[in-house]
């Protein structure tokens, strides 16, 4: 069933963005600092070995799951996905919008024993993966030490960010990522972020199952 957006998203969106998704509107206290280095290969690495550790679940994008997206990829087992809808509630409808792309789906971690989702937004741009990421984080007004890398998710061309978030609610930056592909559906940017940054990286893992299994929908 769609989740509506004054019900569901209310709690997921308006809420957590405070203390789990770092979407645009979370709290100030970052550098502020646009670092668009690459990433170093030790953090890589990292990812390719967490991608093992995490047990597949369901696939999300495709006719019949509960997203349906321009890709499809395989979530961590236990997590759930439930469709997002805005509504027509302006207020909350802004929320659920970031640089050219909509919030769409959320895969949700609590059954699988964390805190946090990984989302998905979608988005009718036809720019290039990094000009949609870079769409995305323009409303990120918060965000620090921001470094960006050209990568894959599955066979796609990706460009990927990593950040941090700084909130009074928290003892100091916690980390969030994000990557984006353009496909003939549309682009899309798929988002981690978490309550912290323990929690961040223990989802890790469902993040790079996601990306390593992403597939475009033909």
């Amino acid at each position: 069933m769609a989740q509506d957006l004054g019900r569901g998203i209310v709690p997921a969106v308006a809420v957590a963005v405070l203390m789990l998704a770092g979407c645009s509107s979370a709290p100030d206290g970052g550098t502020g600092v646009r670092d668009k280095s690459a990433q170093g290969p030790s953090e890589s690495a990292q990812g390719r070995a967490k991608v093992e550790t995490a047990a597949k679940g369901a696939t999300v994008g495709g006719a019949g799951t509960p997203c349906a997206l321009p890709v499809s990829f395989s979530t961590a087992a236990d997590w759930t996905a439930e469709k997002v809808t805005a509504g027509d509630d302006p207020a909350f409808g802004s929320l659920a919008k970031q640089g050219t792309v909509e919030l769409v789906c959320e895969i949700d971690a609590k059954p699988a024993g964390n805190i946090g989702y990984l989302r998905v937004w979608t988005g009718d741009d036809t720019g290039t993966p990094r000009e949609v990421l870079e769409g995305f984080m323009a409303d990120e007004k918060k965000a620090g030490t921001v470094r960006y890398r050209e990568t894959k998710a599955g066979e796609l061309p990706a460009t990927e960010v990593t950040y941090t978030v700084t909130s009074e609610l928290l003892d100091g930056p916690k980390k969030e990522r994000a990557l984006a592909v353009s496909t003939s559906r549309g682009a899309v940017v798929l988002h981690l972020g978490g309550m912290d940054t323990q929690e961040h990286e223990q989802m890790l893992p469902a993040y790079e199952l996601a990306k390593t299994t992403m597939a475009a929908r033909g």
